[in-house]
Formats: C-alpha cells, structure tokens, sequence
C-alpha cells in the first residue's frame, strides 16, 4: 500500500495550484542551489582533516626487543 503515480500527480497538481508556477521554479532554484553548496562543502571537508580528527600516520612497528639487539 504505497503512493501511486496517480495520488503523486493528483498532489503536484494541488501544490501547483496553491504556489503557483513562478513560485516553484524559485523554489526549485533555492533547492537545487542548496544541495550544489552541500555538496561542495562535503568535498571539501574530506579533502582537509578537521582538528581532532584520527590522522594516518606511515611507519613501521618496531619491537623494543629488536631494537636493543640491533
């Protein structure tokens, strides 16, 4: 018992009547704008570790035993 595609055009056709089409065309815009930024702060902050964040660190694991007899 989910939304059909005939209950979802019956209520695009009410909220284009209530806002009108200008109104959602600026609607869409501010959306779509939105999502863009979002999107590209997103990307940004994988591409900078924040402070306090786990870091990689390269290296070996060296038993102290090893080292003193070395």
């Amino acid at each position: 018992m989910g939304i059909g595609v005939w209950e979802l055009l019956l209520l695009f056709l009410i909220v284009l009547i209530v806002f009108g089409t200008k109104r959602l065309r600026n609607i869409g815009g501010d959306l779509g704008g939105a999502i863009k930024s979002f999107r590209s702060a997103m990307s940004d902050s994988e591409d900078k570790p924040s402070e306090g964040a786990p870091r990689t660190i390269e290296g070996e694991v060296v038993d102290k035993k090893e080292k003193d007899q070395a």
